[in-house]
């Protein structure tokens, strides 16, 4: 059997490109396209404020010009994220994302400030790590 029982932080992308809750949703998509990612931490301040997906912005892309320019990531993010402990074990957190159907989970330091973020496409990632390492009879 697989051990999966690894601190969520083996796997965690660092140091994640992050927004400000005033920015508008041109500059958002901007920023997710440049980086190619599909998840930004949103901060009011210093104080991390919630998430923003690319999905999130797609939901509002109908908007008229005018009404698009009053639209920031703080009326879109969402308020109240999965936020985990660095040495949360991998297993929990993508038991987490599965049961509340979300895409990402902030990683906190021991500090409580923004380590980095565990995205779906991480957990992808561990996958084939995990397949890569079966016996080749049990990776089919």
């Amino acid at each position: 059997m697989l051990t999966t029982n690894v601190p969520v932080d083996q796997f965690t992308t660092f140091h994640p490109v992050t927004a400000k809750a005033d920015m508008d949703m041109d500059e958002l998509r901007d920023l997710m396209a440049i980086h190619g990612i599909r998840h930004l931490p949103v901060f009011d301040g210093s104080k991390l404020a919630g998430v923003i997906s690319e999905r999130d912005i797609r939901l509002v892309s109908g908007l008229t010009v005018a009404e698009k320019l009053q639209v920031r990531a703080d009326d879109l993010m969402t308020v109240d994220p999965l936020v985990v402990d660095a040495k949360t074990p991998l297993e929990d957190v993508v038991r987490m994302m599965v049961e509340k159907k979300i895409g990402s989970a902030i990683v906190k330091d021991q500090d409580d400030g923004l380590l980095g973020i565990f995205t779906a496409t991480d957990a992808l990632n561990v996958l084939i790590q995990l397949i890569g390492k079966l016996p080749r009879s049990l990776a089919l």
